[in-house]
């Protein structure tokens, strides 16, 4: 009995699907129906971004087979069920070209119908090869709309950046000189401005604990394997390696044994990490912190994912470098490493105003 019973359930939700899909298959027939002279009276919004829902309403819009976006000829899908001979749905391409262009719409017969949009394609820019520059270095920015930019302005400042090469996804410029000490860039194409998020630093006006070398009366101040070294570089030709042995619980960082007194006007330490073979977990310590300098120091940590260059920017505030007194060493130490040696290379390693 209960092998029967099974049975019906099965065939009754078997026929319930065979209706649905024919349902669905009427329906898709009765709104197909092509017209000779396809007429749109309204499209609903005339101007958006990617990923909007447009509503598009007039006559004998039945049966289209397929709508394109004039500017790349970038086509959008649609849900046949959704077009009648009245009205068509569907969505603009988040891949779509900015500016005022047509929506081409053609349906099995053939006949195209022209409709006039504008599509809101602002420059997006989500990371940056670089955060840091000096007059002439070239940062590729990453993010979309960036093919039609005309002009990068540093954000507060009269200079401009020089477009070296762009594509829809990324945009090579090369920093101009200025005399300001961090800006956002503010792009511009056909759709308009924006100014990005991200803020770049004027390597010129950071205080330099190190870049390509030493700088300010600072040296190394390795407990472990450590120096300069010109295997990696993340600006210009060389970066601090730092080497921790395994097994070992070490610091390694940097030492100006005279002593570096407060500097409020700072706001940020920026670096960055080259991480190892694996991610690992980094803790900023100084000797002028609340925990002093080396392995009780937890209070900073930072994640450095394996093989790859991340950049980091924590604020004073966090850090405490003077907490109690003159800074004299600033470094990294580590729980470990357990497995083998590990290198780490660190770059631009500066404070910002």
């Amino acid at each position: 009995m209960k092998t029967i019973k099974n049975l019906k359930v099965f065939l009754l939700a078997c026929m319930a699907g065979a209706l649905t899909i024919a349902g669905c298959t009427k329906e898709e027939q009765s709104n197909s129906k092509a017209s000779n002279n396809p007429v749109a009276n309204k499209l609903d919004p005339e101007r958006a971004s990617g990923n909007t829902v447009l509503t598009l309403t007039g006559s004998g819009l039945g049966d289209m087979t397929s709508i394109v976006f004039e500017n790349g000829n970038v086509p959008a899908s649609f849900n046949p069920t959704l077009n009648t001979d009245n009205a068509l749905i569907f969505r603009v391409p988040d891949t779509a070209n900015g500016g005022a262009q047509n929506i081409v719409l053609t349906n099995r017969l053939g006949v195209q119908l022209k409709v006039p949009f504008n599509v809101v394609a602002l420059p997006l820019v989500n990371s940056a090869s670089n955060y840091n520059f000096i007059e002439g270095t070239e940062i590729t920015l990453i993010g979309n709309n960036l093919q039609d930019v005309t002009s990068i302005a540093l954000d507060g400042a009269a200079a401009e950046a020089t477009i070296v090469s762009q594509s829809k996804k990324e945009l090579v410029i090369k920093m101009p000189a200025t005399t300001v000490n961090t800006a956002k860039l503010t792009l511009t194409n056909s759709t308009g401005p924006i100014t990005t998020s991200q803020v770049f630093v004027n390597l010129d006006k950071a205080y330099k604990i190190f870049t390509d070398d030493y700088g300010n009366g600072f040296e190394n101040g390795s407990w472990g394997p450590a120096s300069i070294s010109s295997d990696f570089a993340k600006s210009g030709t060389k970066s601090f390696k730092a080497g921790y042995n395994k097994g070992n619980w070490s610091a390694d960082g940097f030492a100006n044994w005279n002593g570096v007194a407060s500097m409020p006007e700072y706001n940020y330490l920026s670096f960055w990490v080259k991480g190892a073979s694996a991610d690992y977990t980094l803790y900023v310590t100084g000797d002028a912190r609340a925990g002093g300098y080396g392995n009780s120091d937890r209070s900073v940590p930072i994640t450095v994912p394996a093989n790859v260059w991340t950049y980091f920017k924590i604020p004073m505030t966090t850090l405490e470098l003077w907490k109690k007194g003159p800074m004299k060493q600033l470094g990294f130490w580590i729980e470990g490493p357990e497995k083998q040696d590990e290198s780490f290379y660190f770059d631009d390693v500066i404070l910002v105003k």
